[in-house]
């Protein structure tokens, strides 16, 4: 739901902004009657909101045949925030609860061969790879939005869930499902982002310095082609991560850093999977774990020159790890993404960390 005006405001507009207001969706139509919504109020005591408002009258038409309905405007703070607690809970109640780990966190492309049935910790790891796979379409050499990919919720749209990278996926989104019909006032963009940041958190990971007020794209159409995501066994590993990384504007350093979080995970026909919390660093690096299938763009972590220095710091230096890793993780969120306002905003009062740029 987008935000509601004060009794001011409303006055203080124009006509023909009030006019404007009328042809918004119904579902994006705020109501005066909700206590959540009066909370936001101060979000729109500015003439701003006259601006914001014509935006609408351009985006009126935005809904998507999808079942999870396109939404044309910026995120509530206050909504967001209580989507992170339903987030949080559905962590824990599908056996997805806080998983103590050192050297690794989990990001979805790395597979893992465990003996179990599969279902330790699997919903809570999808998430994370929500997040990541929305953003990293990104192209930095493309400047139009959406054309350049990114944190941009293209994600929910069936054509983009069919790409090979994102097998297993629609299971993830089918359990954000519930938490994207409560909050209609939260982009899909932000609630990808919100989902992955705290999966990550939850499973005892770094506090990861987020932004949110990620703009969505509005249909199917504006999804990226397929082939934008790094591929687990390409010939010449080091040049794919570069050449995938590199292309999202990132560096060595920070490819190895969100790499360290692929050593988890199970190996599936169909899907990748998320596995044990001991599988570290050192496990890829010594192949100490008979069950653990290390694929080509994690051995080339400990081969490559370059990638090999951050390696092998992360594998005995946890505390950097986890300093790099939100970092990575943050800029990671960011890429391609277009903010309202510009500048975005941060749920946990530091405007430092979220006004971190790319």
């Amino acid at each position: 739901m987008a935000y509601i005006p004060s009794s001011a405001a409303v006055v203080a507009a124009s006509k023909a902004t009030r006019t404007t207001a009328r042809l918004l969706p119904p579902a994006s139509r705020p109501s005066l009657s909700s206590a959540s919504n009066l909370s936001s109020l101060n979000c729109l005591r500015s003439a701003s909101f006259v601006s914001y408002l014509l935006s609408q009258r351009r985006s009126s038409a935005c809904v998507s045949k999808s079942s999870f309905a396109t939404k044309c405007f910026a995120s509530d703070p206050e909504q967001l925030k209580n989507a992170r607690e339903d987030i949080k809970e559905l962590l824990k109640t599908t056996f997805c609860h806080p998983i103590m780990f050192e050297m690794s966190l989990v990001m979805g492309m790395q597979k893992h061969y465990d003996k179990d049935d599969g279902s330790w910790g699997n919903d809570g790891f999808r998430e994370v790879r929500v997040g990541w796979h929305d953003a990293g379409t990104y192209n930095k050499n493309i400047a139009e939005w959406p054309q350049r990919g990114g944190a941009n919720g293209s994600l929910r749209f069936e054509v983009e869930l069919r790409h090979g990278a994102n097998a297993g996926l629609v299971n993830a989104l089918k359990l954000l499902r519930p938490i994207i019909d409560k909050y209609s006032g939260v982009t899909h963009a932000d609630l990808f982002q919100l989902a992955s940041a705290t999966a990550i958190e939850e499973a005892g990971g770094p506090k990861i310095p987020m932004k949110y007020g990620r703009v969505d794209v509005t249909g199917p159409e504006q999804c990226p082609e397929e082939g934008r995501l790094p591929d687990a066994g390409p010939p010449s590993p080091a040049q794919h991560l570069r050449d995938v990384f590199h292309r999202m504007g990132l560096n060595d350093q920070e490819i190895v850093a969100l790499s360290g979080a692929h050593t988890l995970g199970r190996a599936r026909p169909e899907r990748s999977g998320w596995g044990k919390p001991e599988t570290k660093y050192t496990d890829i690096k010594e192949r100490r774990d008979e069950d653990l299938l290390v694929l080509p763009t994690d051995a080339v972590l400990f081969e490559d020159p370059s990638f090999k220095v951050y390696a092998e710091k992360y594998a005995v230096d946890q505390e950097a790890f986890f300093k790099d890793y939100a970092e990575a993780h943050a800029k990671l969120s960011n890429l391609g993404a277009k903010f309202d306002p510009p500048e975005g905003f941060s749920l946990d009062g530091s405007p430092a960390a979220a006004a971190r740029s790319l």
